[in-house]
């Protein structure tokens, strides 16, 4: 039995999807069945409920809020963590963890590797960082999956934004010096189902293949939706944001090769069938 939190959200309702076609036994939760942040609700729920590995996809990701909520964050992203890591132990559960890049401080222009040095830049990364540490620090047999610019399903994402300017405007400014991998929800998916099948635990990334910036990911939408919209590239200084954004979010996916994982398809191939999915 497979426990998934964050079951109605992006990446937790498609791991719920991917297990149900694997024919895989699952338990899908949300803040509407469990408290992740009571920890004697926690405790309570995984004496009732027998599960051999657990798919922590619940976390608190309203980047800029983070600022100023921070109490909140970090009991959603560390506290709550800890809980459900002390559960493994405590049952010999198995644990995947879904992580960020904003745990790195996001200079130069290199994919950073899974074991290189952190630096957060702001409150939602700090506590992600916070919350890898306590599955370390309780667990041996952890998974943690560091991704980058998830979009999928839910309307909530950049590319689902950009195709909303597109009805009501001719031209938007989007940054151009933030790079990274825009990752498909369904794709990501596929990855972690794989990966808590196996015993080959470890510190991975997990994105779509290839590398963009937020300006070429807008223009490359707007080219495959037909959508006649002019992208004006700025700096990050010149469209501030409450929460500082890693520049460099690439990451190395060399650790998923070592391992045996397949990697997930170059992320244009994702946006395109993305789009496909929600005409």
């Amino acid at each position: 039995m497979i426990i998934v939190t964050g079951a109605k959200g992006q990446l937790g309702g498609d791991v719920c999807r991917e297990l149900e076609k694997r024919a895989l036994p699952f338990i899908g939760i949300d803040k509407d069945e469990l408290d992740i942040t009571d920890e004697a609700a926690v405790e309570v729920f995984f004496k009732a409920n027998k599960a051999d590995a657990l798919i922590h996809c619940a976390a608190y990701v309203a980047v800029d809020r983070a600022e100023d909520e921070k109490d909140l964050c970090f009991e959603i992203n560390e506290r709550a963590t800890a809980y459900l890591a002390t559960e493994c132990k405590r049952h010999g559960i198995k644990m995947l963890y879904v992580s960020t890049d904003y745990v790195f401080e996001g200079k130069g222009d290199k994919p950073f590797e899974a074991n290189d040095p952190k630096g957060p830049l702001g409150v939602y990364g700090m506590s992600k960082l916070k919350g890898e540490e306590a599955v370390k620090s309780l667990l041996e047999r952890f998974f943690i999956v560091r991704t980058s610019w998830v979009f999928g399903e839910k309307n909530t994402n950049f590319i689902a934004t950009m195709l909303r300017l597109a009805e009501t405007k001719s031209e938007v400014s989007v940054v151009c010096d933030q790079v990274g991998s825009p990752t498909y929800s369904k794709d990501l998916a596929v990855l972690l189902c794989d990966m808590i099948a196996t015993e080959r635990y470890g510190i991975y990334h997990g994105t779509n293949e290839g590398f963009c910036s937020w300006a070429e990911l807008a223009r490359f939408v707007f080219e495959k939706a037909n959508k006649s919209v002019t992208v004006n590239s700025v700096t990050s200084e010149q469209y501030p944001t409450r929460a500082v954004r890693p520049k460099n979010s690439r990451l190395s996916k060399e650790g998923l090769t070592a391992r045996g994982f397949k990697r997930l398809p170059p992320w244009e191939d994702a946006v395109e069938r993305y789009l496909e999915s929600i005409v």
